[in-house]
């Protein structure tokens, strides 16, 4: 049977359309595979369009094979073919080869051999069509031959074919499909061809042999029209393989992407439309501007810019979309499909701002009621005060503090006095107008600016809401957790017209409402001056009072608490006036403080400090306070190097202590002025630890020789847990850094007991050793063990 399907191609065939039919098959089956692969590869909606055109492709590709071999036939007779059988054979190779794709979708052993029996079947059928649709004067005879044989080999080779293009990647999965399907193909068709015989009959109406050239020209014709179809498919498979790997990561950028063509969107990625809150067919075909607006105001596509822009989504307009976001564009000409287009680059900024946006906020508003803080409140008072100059409006400015706060924080703990707080913040805004502007500043002190009403009755009105809200909820008869309130009202322009001037007019009037009874409000007035009076005289007799040697300089020691021995001193200021006594270091430090005294006053104690310490023999350190206000001269660093220059002091025997305060206000220069002092080789102390702002931040940006604990922490020890603990974590810092710390303020036998069992290094306080004069200091030099304490009972 073999040897017969042999003869029949050597002997019947032409050779030459023998090997074109089978470059076809080659050619056609090399692309139904490719495109099958591209299918697979697809999405469901597009693999199902790519699933057609190669079952058309492959279809065509053996019916051509198919027809062509046919007319290679080389029989007795002339044959010509049936126009309607014909084309239905080539539409059954289609359809037959979009369902065998679809079985073969499975993926399964079970799935790929039903897709090579549709297969073959689906050759078999167009074969017989084909053969079917023959015209000659002559009887066309089938034998079985070896028909059986080649369609089980066929069923094989195919799935086979199937199976190595599913299952393979690369060329040999790919050139093994397409020899397999191929191999199938052929051995099919001549296993039919040899088994069938065309009888002549003269009864039948002659075809004229006259048409071999005719002939000819069709196998050409059909060869070179399916081989366009093949072609198209092939080249159309590798674009949308490319295009739409393109579109893949253009659409994997976190950035939006748009080309604009005279003005208008034609093409995006998936990223454009979502940052904007539309769908992709609301964004091609429109402008722009029509979508977004930069924060310039200039149009995105008017212009070449040469920097990213911000702009917005646009609220207003047919979308409405109304879609908060925060974008950056950035625009770009390009050529795109032959053409100058311009591409723009959208990022989305929105959550970048809305952190920046929260941290802002944070900034001006207290983290625990979220009212405006110091900051925000001085701003807005600044700004009503500039507007009421302007219109000739008055404003008030309530000044309020909490009555009994403090020992509902004792004795209820931190927690709960949050909460207190937390409860008045919220009372607060619900009393105010939505012109008013409430805002925390102290531990327990709120601040209203009431702007814009007739004052005083307005301000009147609004302290007594307050105070009736509060009797109303805040109970003290009852509740022990509830706090009463006291206020101050000062009025613009009466009372003051700075904003400085405003407030300390209110807190005279808070202060004149807490000693009047608590739990009231006051107006300033003018008799309330009487204590700014004795300010002011404190002021004016401070300024003379280093000339008229009324200063002096007491030092307490610090002891290190492993040995007991002293270890230095801290040099404190003392006044004594002839006619108001000794004055308290906490009524005269505030003012010199406040007015600029300090400055004077901080450098006769340093060059006194020096001076003195210059003089013990048994060349201990000495500490010495600097305000902050100092380090707004920038003539600090010199007259420090001068005070150890002229008393002969060496540089590390100094201790400069600042508090945290001090590198709040200009904070770089405040550093860079702590370098230049360090490299004097003077120490560096940072004092007050743990009360000021971002604590951590401080010890960060500056290297401190040393650490001084807050003595409110100390002294809340022996009572309060949370104390203890922050005084332990305090200790656990310094030696993780390598620093030593202080424990300042110790006064009891606890206090002392305590820091000692959680590892302080040096102590300081009245229990350990009061502060003594310069010459007492000198009678000691030498005796530095520190007393061993015993408590009594």
């Amino acid at each position: 049977m073999m040897f017969k399907v042999l003869e029949c191609v050597a002997v019947q065939h032409d050779h030459a359309l023998v090997a074109l039919a089978a470059g076809i098959c080659v050619v056609g089956m090399l692309a139904f595979f490719l495109i099958h692969r591209r299918a697979v590869e697809c999405s469901e909606k597009r693999r199902k369009i790519w699933l057609l055109v190669a079952a058309v492709t492959g279809g065509l590709s053996v019916w051509a094979t198919h027809f062509v071999a046919m007319l290679a036939y080389e029989g007795t007779v002339a044959i010509e073919f049936e126009l309607f059988r014909t084309i239905l054979s080539a539409v059954i190779a289609a359809v037959g080869f979009w369902a065998s794709l679809r079985i073969a979708e499975g993926g399964t052993l079970k799935s790929e051999i039903a897709a090579g029996i549709a297969a073959t079947l689906t050759v078999a059928a167009m074969h017989f069509t084909g053969t079917a649709s023959i015209r000659a004067a002559a009887t066309i005879r089938h034998e079985i031959g070896m028909i059986p044989v080649a369609a089980l080999l066929s069923i094989g080779l195919v799935t086979f074919a199937f199976r190595m293009s599913m299952r393979r990647n690369g060329r040999r999965g790919l050139w093994a499909a397409v020899g397999a399907s191929v191999l199938s193909i052929c051995l099919l068709h001549f296993s039919a061809m040899s088994a069938t015989t065309l009888v002549p009959d003269p009864s039948l109406r002659e075809v004229s042999l006259d048409g071999d050239v005719g002939r000819i020209w069709m196998v050409w014709a059909v060869s070179v029209v399916v081989g366009m179809i093949v072609l198209a498919g092939t080249i159309a498979s590798f674009l949308d393989r490319y295009l739409t790997d393109l579109r893949g990561f253009a659409n994997a950028t976190l950035e939006g992407l748009a080309v604009v063509r005279e003005g208008v969107i034609i093409e995006a990625n998936a990223r454009f439309p979502a940052m904007l809150g539309l769908r992709d067919r609301d964004v091609l075909g429109r402008s722009p501007d029509a979508l977004m607006v930069a924060a310039d105001g200039i149009s995105l596509i008017d212009v070449e810019r040469t920097r990213a822009v911000e702009a917005a989504p646009l609220k207003a307009g047919p979308l409405k979309h109304g879609k908060e976001a925060f974008l950056e564009v950035a625009v770009h000409t390009i050529e795109y499909r032959g053409r100058q287009c311009q591409v723009l680059a959208v990022r989305d900024l929105t959550e970048k701002r809305i952190a920046e946006l929260k941290v802002e906020h944070m900034a001006r508003h207290d983290a625990l009621t979220d009212l405006p803080n110091r900051s925000l409140f001085n701003e807005k008072l600044d700004t009503a005060i500039e507007v009421a100059g302007g219109t000739g409006e008055r404003l008030a400015v309530l000044a309020l503090d909490l009555d009994r706060f403090k020992a509902v924080n004792d004795v209820f703990g931190h927690a709960e006095g949050d909460r207190v707080l937390i409860r008045v913040a919220d009372i607060l805004r619900r009393c105010v107008g939505v012109t008013d502007t409430p805002a925390r500043i102290g531990g327990d002190e709120f601040i209203i600016l009431h702007p814009g009403l007739e004052q005083p009755t307005a301000a009147y009105l609004l302290a007594d809401r307050i105070l009736d809200t509060f009797r109303q909820e805040m109970n003290v008869n009852f509740d022990p957790k509830a706090v009463g309130v006291s206020i101050g009202v000062s009025i613009f322009p009466e009372d003051g017209r700075t904003a400085d001037e405003l407030r300390n007019a209110a807190d005279m009037a808070l202060y004149n409402a807490k000693f009047n009874g608590r739990g009231t409000a006051a107006f300033y007035s003018a008799d309330m001056d009487a204590d700014l009076r004795q300010r002011r005289l404190v002021e004016s007799e401070l300024r003379h009072a280093a000339l008229r040697d009324q200063l002096s300089l007491v030092f307490q020691p610090l002891f290190d608490a492993s040995n007991g021995t002293c270890t230095g001193y801290e040099a404190l200021m003392r006044w004594h006036h002839p006619d108001l006594g000794q004055v308290s270091p906490a009524t005269f430090i505030p003012v010199a403080e406040e007015t600029g005294i300090i400055v004077t006053l901080g450098e006769w104690a340093l060059r006194e400090a020096c001076r003195t310490a210059a003089s013990w023999d048994d060349g201990l350190a000495v500490a010495v306070n600097v305000s902050a206000v100092q380090f707004r001269f920038p003539d600090l660093v010199d007259t420090v190097s001068s005070a150890l220059t002229d008393s002969g002091l060496e540089p590390h025997r100094l201790e400069l202590e600042i508090t945290e305060t001090s590198l709040i206000e200009n904070r770089e220069t405040v550093l860079a002025m702590l370098q230049k002092l360090r490299a004097l080789g003077v120490m560096i102390v940072i004092d007050d630890f743990g009360t000021g702002y971002s604590s951590l931040g401080n010890l960060q940006a500056f290297p401190f020789d040393k650490i001084k604990i807050d003595r409110s922490f100390i002294w809340q020890m022996e009572e309060d847990e949370s104390a203890r603990a922050i005084v332990k974590a305090i200790i656990g810092l310094g030696k993780s850094l390598d620093l030593p710390v202080v424990a300042e303020g110790i006064e009891t036998f606890g206090q002392h007991r305590m820091v000692i069992e959680e590892g302080i290094e040096q102590l300081q306080g009245f229990l350990l050793g009061k502060p003594k004069s310069a010459g007492e200091v000198e009678v000691l030099s030498g005796i530095r063990r520190v007393p061993t304490f015993r408590k009594r009972g």
